[in-house]
């Protein structure tokens, strides 16, 4: 073990309790939020936090190599576990990484009173665990913005899953009701769903509502082509609705070819076109 790290293990031997303490009150008197439940959550980090720290100077690890050395393993973890859980309850990152720097005062107390004799062990020492610490800090934001990252594309998905549903109309007949703008990621999903719903239902008829979609231009209007000829190629058939006379003036000035493609004003006008090529007949009861 390193001269300096001996003396920030000293500490954290001999005051465990004396540095946790004052750390979580660092951590109170900075933080935004209090209460008993997150004052328990804070104490519980702090000590695998700590537990984690002492392993890794006890190993020799060094503060240059904190993002790789195998000494800090076990403290890396602890911080990527904190990250994730300090994300999904809607942290920030610089609250996240404060969690971390808050414990260099208590730090740097305790070796000045311990190596006030000593003062070059002691401007060792105070930038080993500064440099130490500001690595633990950078690596904790770092973790936290991967954590968002993750949350934010899951939401993203589930979010387009929601936008996106396919509903049976009626026996053999499918509608997806199209709202927002259509981009290819978004074409791709609606796809794989609405021909997926075709084979499980063996329908025979798929209606394309767009009457959410605000506008339409070549790309939507290409995307909205593929969608249809991945229908034909599973053996059914289209109907798009909801084309405004906004959205038919548009397709007309762009020069799209619509051509082959059954298109209506409302998707009741294409659910009673749907029916009657299935042979049904709508009627009124007499009351």
């Amino acid at each position: 073990m390193t001269q300096d790290n001996t003396a920030i293990d000293e500490i954290l031997t001999a005051n465990h309790d004396e540095v946790l303490q004052d750390w979580l009150a660092e951590l109170t008197a900075s933080s935004r939020s209090s209460g008993a439940s997150q004052g328990a959550a804070s104490r519980s980090e702090a000590l695998e936090l700590l537990g984690g720290l002492r392993e890794g100077l006890r190993a020799d690890g060094s503060a240059a190599r904190f993002e790789d050395a195998p000494a800090w393993e076990r403290t890396r973890g602890v911080l990527e576990a904190l990250s994730r859980t300090r994300a999904a309850r809607g942290s920030s990152a610089s609250e996240t990484s404060q969690f971390v720097l808050a414990l260099k005062r208590s730090l740097f107390a305790r070796l000045q009173q311990r190596l006030s004799k000593e003062p070059e062990r002691l401007v060792g020492a105070l930038w080993s665990i500064s440099e130490l610490l500001d690595r633990m800090a950078q690596f904790t934001v770092t973790s936290f913005q991967r954590s968002r990252e993750e949350v934010i594309t899951r939401q993203q998905e589930e979010l387009l899953e929601l936008s996106t549903p396919v509903v049976k109309l009626w026996d053999g007949v499918l509608a997806v009701p199209m709202i927002g703008t259509l981009d290819s990621s978004r074409t791709q999903l609606v796809m794989e769903s609405l021909l997926q719903r075709i084979v499980d239902t063996g329908s025979e008829l798929a209606i394309i509502d767009i009457t959410g979609v605000p506008t339409v231009d070549t790309l939507v209007a290409q995307h909205l082509l593929k969608t249809v000829t991945a229908i034909r190629l599973m053996g059914a058939d289209c109907i798009i609705s909801g084309v405004r006379p906004q959205i038919a003036q548009t397709i007309v000035h762009l020069g799209i070819d619509l051509a082959g493609i059954t298109t209506k004003a409302s998707l009741a006008d294409a659910l009673a076109l749907a029916l009657k090529r299935a042979g049904y007949v709508v009627t009124r009861t007499k009351l």
